[in-house]
Parts: structure tokens; C-alpha cells; sequence
């Protein structure tokens, strides 16, 4: 797939796994197996291999059929590789009855996860329309779990009623410790409308500043690229048009 990405971004990718009924101890165990075949992988920089949570943002009940792997990438000619052919993605395939991967540029990032910065070089160009893609993770702190946990699942329910969101998922590497929440929007104006002005959102994020409840973040938006395959039966993105650069 020839997306003609300008070397100056990073090409991440996401994709989510739906697993088959009878695959359920399949789909547990690959969190701790499939990592050291990702660290062989040629090209692949930076992956994560991530849960999900019921709902459309941070959760406390997991979801355990479905699952993503987030990975960035030297070229695209590596990601081609990888997704289309690789025998570990092959493996993936017989264990799920879908799966769907959107691609990815980063239009801007901040902060660390594990103490990297995955998604540096971003594009030089600025946004100007189009849908917006926005990952929001974040190691919690211990002692201020109780907090997290009291606000943040309503607003991510919220996130059920947020005008101009196309699609949304709840992340995470470690029940309760380590979340993430990844979204499509129709564009910059809907993402912003509901990340500076919705009452709940707001007040989120005072609290996270005033109570200090990170311990690691990282903020990034990213143009939508290319999609490929099903997430609950269809494309999210299907009738959105995408530019290439």
C-alpha cells in the first residue's frame, strides 16, 4: 500500500483484533507471547500490545475479546510486510473472526511513554480539515487511583454523546494502571468542543493537574491515512473521505 508518507512523520498504526469464541485463552496468553516476536520484527520502532475495556474511553471492566496492537514504523514497505505477510499477523488471523487497521501520521505529540517519545518526527504540516485521530494514555499513580476511578468513568461515558466523534476505544497495557483512549473525530472543532468544553471532561482535567494523578502521559493527534478491514462489523471510517500526503 503506497501512501507516499513523507519521511519527515512516523507512520503508526492500530489495529484491533476481534477474537473468536473458543480463542479466549488464546487472545490472554498472546499479550505475553507475541512480544518477543515483535521485538524481530524489521522496521517495527515501537509497538504496544494493549487490552480493551467496555465502553468508548477509560474502563473498569475489560473487554476480553477484543485487543490492539500499536506500532510504529521505519517505512511503510516494513508495515506492509509485517501486516500483510508476517506469520505472527497470520497467527492473529486464525484466532479472530476480524480485525481492523487504521494508519496513521502524527500532526503533533506530547510527552513519554516509557520514557520514549514513539511518535516523533510528526508532520509539518498543520492541520486544516478533515477527520482528526487523538490518543490520550497514561501511567496512573498508586495513591491516586481512587480518585481516577471515582470521575473518569463518567466521562468517558460522555464520550456516548460527543457530537462529531466517528469512533472511540478504551486502551490499556495494565488493568487500572496503565489506560489509554484512542478516537476518531470528524474533525478538529468536534474533538476540541468536546475535550475544553464538556463540563466533565473539564473538570477531568483540573483534577488530573491539582492532583497530580500521572505519573507519565502522553498526548498526540494524528491524520487518518488508510483503513482495512471490520471493527463490530463494518469500517468506522468507510464513508470518511481520507487525503494522503
Amino acid at each position: 500500500m503506497e501512501l507516499h508518507t513523507p519521511t519527515s512523520a512516523r507512520l503508526t498504526t492500530l489495529t484491533l483484533f476481534g477474537i473468536k469464541k473458543g480463542s479466549l485463552r488464546w487472545g490472554l496468553a498472546q499479550m505475553g507471547t507475541s512480544g518477543p516476536h515483535l521485538s524481530k520484527v524489521p522496521g517495527l520502532l515501537f509497538y504496544k500490545l494493549l487490552g480493551s475495556g467496555h465502553g468508548k474511553g477509560f474502563s473498569i471492566k475489560p473487554n476480553f475479546w477484543r485487543y490492539g496492537l500499536m506500532c510504529t514504523w521505519e517505512s511503510e514497505a516494513a508495515a506492509d510486510t509485517f501486516l500483510n505477510s508476517s506469520a505472527l499477523m497470520q497467527e492473529y488471523k486464525n484466532h479472530t473472526f476480524e480485525s481492523w487497521t487504521i494508519r496513521l501520521l502524527p500532526y503533533q505529540s506530547h510527552g513519554q511513554w516509557d520514557n520514549q517519545e514513539p511518535f516523533s518526527p510528526t508532520l509539518t504540516e498543520p492541520h486544516t480539515s478533515g477527520p482528526v485521530a487523538v490518543l490520550t494514555r497514561a501511567s496512573i499513580n498508586w495513591l491516586a487511583l481512587p480518585n481516577f476511578w471515582r470521575f473518569v468513568p463518567e466521562t468517558s461515558k460522555a464520550l456516548d454523546d460527543a457530537e462529531g466523534l466517528i469512533c472511540s476505544i478504551g486502551l490499556g497495557e495494565l488493568p487500572f494502571i496503565r489506560q489509554a483512549t484512542f478516537s476518531v473525530w470528524e474533525s478538529m472543532e468536534a474533538m476540541k468542543q468536546y475535550a475544553y468544553k464538556n463540563p466533565l471532561h473539564k473538570e477531568v482535567m483540573r483534577r488530573t493537574r491539582a492532583e497530580n494523578w500521572y505519573s507519565e502521559e502522553l498526548f498526540a493527534r494524528f491524520k487518518p491515512v488508510a483503513t482495512q478491514g471490520t471493527w463490530n462489523g463494518k469500517d468506522p471510517l468507510e464513508h470518511v473521505k481520507l487525503t494522503e500526503i
